[in-house]
């Protein structure tokens, strides 16, 4: 590392305090404090209720539970100091980071993951303020059609998306007018421990069924993995394997997939705190993972955070093709398909060779997704985007 840099990383894990999603901030900060870096996680409620509560299963601005969460999973990762939470409802800072306000404002580097966080005043003249996006296709329609959006976004200076193949030819994702770049998740890999696959145990995923309306632009249709599902629907019945969603929203049609031989499960346990999400993804023998229509007719390039934890776990992953295979080559662990007949003939190689295919799964995640390579690289490219906060510090 050639100089040490105080990085900013907002979020959403005091408002969304489940295993999945804090594991995909967490990384981030273990990550860049692994680099060396001076780094802070300062959540914004923003001002409407956001704050979700799993045990009671309501959203409001309330964030008691995500506090008590955020405080247990950073203690736990040796960051008990490092985060802060603003009330903008009530006008109050929660957490241990000692005046965040003056923290924020003497960064050199801001990432504000998934875009979900307003830049408050104390943000404003941090001179690198990336914008990494999560959500290919949706981000970007969303910036076309919300004025509000692309105000907020227009914060930035630095754009990265997790739609890998952005700019590509083949790749359509609507173009905003933003100067994105590829990203992906890091895994700082010794947080996951790979053990031994277990063959016999179901296939599993955590997945929302409809996480918000599906989007159009220029008479094209953008949907949610509800979109994507139908063609899979009887695999259960067409090869024998067993299949263990965990699947949240209200929307989800739970006898109709339980007739089609799917066990579906309240995703709230698993995902009860960090560790029971390692555990729900240790006694699996494998991800099989949809993903949102929109990744897919775009040719996004999109690959989960999710499916980067199971590789990390030595988990293999049966997932949709994206377009990812355009950058990501590992045979073995990751086993992509396009068709209900690719699926079954990927399933059934899942069982040839197993446990070879559960080493490749962790060298995937090694190759692909190791945080120290994925973050300096994040870095760099900020940097030369923002040159000017080279200078800062």
């Amino acid at each position: 590392m050639a100089q040490r840099m105080r990085i900013i990383v907002h979020g959403y894990l005091v408002r969304g305090p489940l295993g999945g999603i804090a594991w995909h901030h967490l990384q981030y900060v273990l990550g860049l404090r692994r680099l060396g870096h001076d780094v802070y996680f300062i959540e914004d409620s923003d001002d409407y209720p956001s704050c979700y509560d799993p045990v009671r299963n309501v959203t409001d601005t309330d964030p008691g539970y995500g506090l008590r969460f955020a405080a247990a999973a950073f203690s736990r990762l040796g960051l008990g100091a490092r985060w802060a939470y603003y009330d903008a409802h009530r006008r109050v800072w929660h957490g241990p980071a000692r005046r965040p306000a003056e923290l924020c404002a003497s960064g050199d580097i801001l990432l504000n993951l998934s875009g979900v966080t307003p830049l408050r005043s104390w943000v404003e003249r941090i001179p690198a303020r990336v914008f990494v996006d999560t959500d290919p296709v949706f981000t970007q329609v969303r910036h076309l059609k919300e004025p509000a959006a692309r105000g907020r976004a227009a914060a930035h200076n630095v754009f990265f998306s997790f739609g890998e193949n952005i700019g590509h030819p083949d790749c359509t994702i609507p173009v905003d007018g933003f100067p994105w770049q590829p990203t992906r998740q890091p895994v700082v890999l010794d947080a996951w421990k790979p053990t031994p696959g277990d063959g016999r145990h179901p296939l599993t995923s955590v997945m929302q069924w409809g996480s918000y309306a599906p989007a159009e632009h220029n008479g094209t249709f953008y949907g949610m993995k509800a979109e994507s599902f139908g063609p899979y629907l009887d695999l259960p019945q067409k090869c024998g394997e067993r299949f263990a969603l965990a699947i949240g929203s209200r929307a989800e049609p739970r006898r109709h997939l339980e007739r089609h031989g799917w066990s579906v499960t309240d995703p709230r346990e698993a995902t009860r705190d960090p560790w029971t999400y390692q555990a729900f993804i240790a006694s699996s023998k494998a991800e099989f993972g949809i993903a949102k229509h929109g990744y897919v007719i775009s040719r996004s390039g999109w690959f989960s955070e999710r499916s980067a934890s199971y590789l990390a776990s030595g988990r293999p992953v049966v997932v949709q093709e994206t377009g990812f295979s355009r950058w990501l080559e590992a045979p073995g662990g990751v086993l992509p398909f396009t068709t209900p007949e690719e699926a079954l003939a990927q399933l059934d190689a899942l069982n040839h060779g197993y446990a070879f295919r559960c080493r490749a799964a962790r060298a995937t995640a090694e190759e692909y997704f190791e945080s120290g390579t994925v973050l300096a690289q994040l870095l760099a490219a900020a940097m030369n985007a923002a040159p000017e906060a080279l200078s800062r510090r």
